[in-house]
C-alpha cells in the first residue's frame, strides 16, 4: 500500500537541539538575550503576544536580565537563535495571550508548534520528577533542564517518553475502526494502545488489536511516528493486515466494526461519522488507507 506524505502536527525539521550546548553554561548565557522563550503553565498553555497565527514570543531580555537557573534549553533555529522554555509562574509580568497545545498545532507555524511540543513534554517531566525514587531526596536539574540528579545518592533521571502503537488494520477491502464510550458522539478512529515492558512494537500491535477488537493481525508494517505531548507519549504508526473475521469488542472499546472506503466517505459526508482531527497521526493513517483502498 502506498502511503500519503505525512501531514500531522509536531513534525518537520524542528529546532537543532544542540545537545552539546547543554553542558556549556557560558554559551547558553550568551544566547539568552536574543533567545525566544516559551512560557507554559501547568496545563500546557503557551503565553505570547500577537495573533494566534503570528505569535510573538518574548525574548530572553524581556523575561529576565540573566539566564534563569530553571530555564530549559530547547535548541537553536536556522539563524542560530536560541530557544528556551520556562514555567510562566517564574515570570513577573508574562504576556496575556495564551493558547493550548492542540490549538497551537492547528494554527502556529511548524517550527513554533514543534518547539511548544518539546517545551510541554520537558516541563511536565520536570514538574513531576522532583524527588529520587531510590532514597526520596530532592532532585537537582542539570544539563539545561534535560536531566536531574539526586542530591543525596547521585542517581540520575532523564525525561521519559511513553511509546504507544496506533494502527490502521485492513482485511483487504475494509478498515477496522473503534470508538470509546467517553469520545464525542459519532467519533471513530483507528486502534491504539501503550507498549508494555519487554514488548516489541509489532507485538504490541497484535496484542492491542486482539484485546480491543478480537481480530488477529499479520504483516504489520511501520509507516510513521508522531510525538504526542499530552503530556509525554510517542505515537508509532503502523498499517496491518488481517483475515476476514468479525470484530468483537473488549472492555476498552464501546464499539468496533469494519468500514469500506465508500461507507466511511459517505458517512463523513452526511455527518454520521466523525474521524480523528487532522492534527493527529490517527487521521493520517485513515486518509492513507482511503487513498489506496478499493472502491
Amino acid at each position: 500500500m502506498s502511503v500519503l506524505a505525512p501531514a500531522y502536527a509536531f513534525q518537520g525539521p524542528g529546532l537543532d537541539r544542540a545537545e552539546h550546548l547543554r553542558d556549556d553554561p557560558p554559551a547558553l548565557a550568551g544566547l539568552w538575550d536574543a533567545a525566544r522563550v516559551l512560557l507554559l503553565d501547568g496545563d500546557g498553555h503557551v503565553y505570547f503576544r500577537g495573533g494566534e497565527e503570528s505569535p510573538q514570543l518574548p525574548s530572553g531580555r524581556d523575561v529576565a536580565e540573566q539566564l534563569p537557573d530553571n530555564a530549559a534549553f530547547l535548541g537553536c533555529d536556522g539563524d542560530r537563535q536560541g530557544w528556551f522554555a520556562l514555567p510562566v509562574s517564574a515570570v513577573a509580568e508574562p504576556p496575556r495571550e495564551r493558547l493550548d497545545l492542540r490549538s497551537i498545532a492547528a494554527t502556529w507555524p511548524v517550527l513554533e508548534a514543534a518547539a511548544a511540543a518539546h517545551a510541554r513534554a520537558l516541563l511536565h517531566w520536570q514538574a513531576r520528577t522532583r524527588f529520587c525514587g531510590g532514597c526520596g531526596a530532592e532532585l537537582v536539574l542539570h544539563r539545561a533542564g534535560h536531566a536531574a540528579q539526586c542530591a543525596r545518592c547521585g542517581q540520575e533521571y532523564y525525561p521519559r517518553t511513553d511509546p504507544a502503537i496506533i494502527v490502521a488494520v485492513s482485511d483487504g477491502t475494509r478498515l477496522l475502526l473503534g470508538r470509546q464510550a467517553n469520545w464525542p458522539e459519532k467519533r471513530w478512529s483507528v486502534l491504539a494502545g501503550f507498549v508494555e515492558p519487554g514488548e516489541s512494537f509489532e507485538q504490541a500491535v497484535a496484542r492491542e488489536v486482539m484485546e480491543e477488537a478480537g481480530v488477529p493481525v499479520r504483516a504489520v508494517r511501520y509507516v510513521g511516528s508522531q510525538p504526542w505531548p499530552f503530556p509525554s507519549a510517542l505515537m508509532v504508526g503502523f498499517h496491518a493486515e488481517a483475515d476476514i473475521c468479525e470484530a468483537c469488542v473488549g472492555p476498552e472499546l464501546q464499539e468496533a466494526r469494519w468500514f469500506s472506503a465508500n461507507e466511511i466517505e459517505q458517512a463523513v459526508a452526511h455527518g454520521e461519522l466523525k474521524l480523528s482531527p487532522r492534527l493527529s497521526i490517527a487521521r493520517w493513517l485513515i486518509d492513507s488507507w482511503l487513498a489506496a483502498a478499493p472502491r
